[in-house]
């Protein structure tokens, strides 16, 4: 393997070597992901293939994000982003479908557009925000397609709407706390990474809870 691929990195202020175990809590945290994955699977009544599909996507999330908080290296980049990557993909095709009532080929269209929209978005914003919230900016797309899709719903009074506004709220604040990870470290030596960890779990199950409890054909009263 080439250095390009075995280089470390040191990314989170919780890191200050690069042995595989810097960073403890940003690499247990990643359980929660495990978690959510199986509140997934529960909702997913074994029948609902889409959030099953979600649900092993998660815990890929939480295997590979592990991995990079432990070896820390740029293929263990690959394996943290890559899973991150196609949830975003899948769970907004699922949104466009069973929420927003779209066709599966307009869904997936859409869907697979975003990756590129998404990198023009973020070259776009870079030279602005950046300097603000650093890494950060790769996930504002996927806030803004979240919010976006809410506002439809909301605008139809969909019974989803509350859920998915309380999802991208969550989300939003689990994106500061990833952002404010270097800012606050000569506060707080542990940093606040391991933070966005939880919370995004929590907004993982709560985008599969959702997307179970309205699928293409019928819809169930959801808990959340």
């Amino acid at each position: 393997m080439s250095d390009r691929w075995t280089r470390p990195i040191d990314a989170y202020c919780e890191r200050l070597d690069p042995s595989f175990w810097a960073e403890p809590v940003n690499a247990a945290t990643n359980a929660a992901f495990l978690v959510a994955a199986a509140v997934g699977l529960a909702a997913s009544r074994g029948t609902d293939r889409g959030v099953m599909l979600l649900a092993l996507l998660t815990a890929a999330i939480g295997v590979g994000s592990f991995l990079f908080h432990t070896f820390a290296t740029a293929w263990a980049a690959l394996a943290d982003v890559a899973p991150i990557a196609l949830f975003i993909i899948v769970s907004l095709a699922l949104i466009l479908r069973r929420l927003v009532g779209l066709g599966w080929g307009w869904a997936w269209a859409l869907a697979l557009a975003f990756v590129p929209a998404s990198a023009m978005l973020v070259r776009a914003l870079r030279p602005f925000v950046e300097a603000m919230i650093g890494s950060s900016v790769a996930y504002l797309p996927p806030l803004l397609a979240l919010l976006g899709c809410t506002a439809v719903l909301w605008r139809r009074h969909h019974p989803a709407a509350p859920a998915l506004l309380t999802t991208a709220t969550l989300f939003a604040v689990s994106l500061t706390f990833r952002t404010l990870d270097e800012p606050l470290c000569a506060a707080w030596s542990l940093g606040t990474h391991w933070l966005w960890h939880l919370l995004n779990a929590v907004v993982l199950a709560r985008l599969m809870r959702t997307l179970a409890a309205f699928t293409s054909t019928e819809v169930h009263s959801s808990k959340w």
